[in-house]
């Protein structure tokens, strides 16, 4: 059976918005430590949150339910979301299935803090 590790991490960006760093891979046996990650999040409002991908090597069904249950948790409270650092692979099968059309992209965290606090 292959290694189905995910790491996710937690953490506040020194420019203010959080920070959800996800490595390794998003699927139907991980998809629940990113869901407790998530429920950590702050919910006050006008949140902002990058959930930096570079790490993800592998998303499934069950990851794209994730990430938009995330979407969903920060607008509820006002906030906002960007997603950064996908590799072409994973970026081409999300905008298959229309999350380019939900989601803020961005290349680096770096950029997706800039365009959330800018």
């Amino acid at each position: 059976m292959p290694d189905r590790d995910l790491t996710v991490t937690l953490r506040p960006h020194p420019a203010g918005p959080c920070l959800l760093e996800v490595a390794g891979e998003l699927d139907h046996h991980t998809a629940d430590r990113m869901r407790q990650a998530l429920n950590e999040l702050p919910r006050d409002r006008g949140t902002a949150v990058v959930i930096d991908l570079s790490g993800l090597v592998y998303c499934d069904s069950s990851g794209i339910t994730v990430l938009i249950t995330a979407y969903h948790l920060t607008q509820a409270v006002g906030g906002s979301l960007a997603l950064a650092g996908l590799d072409d692979d994973i970026m081409r099968v999300f905008g298959i299935v229309g999350l380019d059309q939900i989601f803020d992209f961005y290349g680096s965290v770096e950029e997706a803090v800039a365009a959330l606090t800018g």
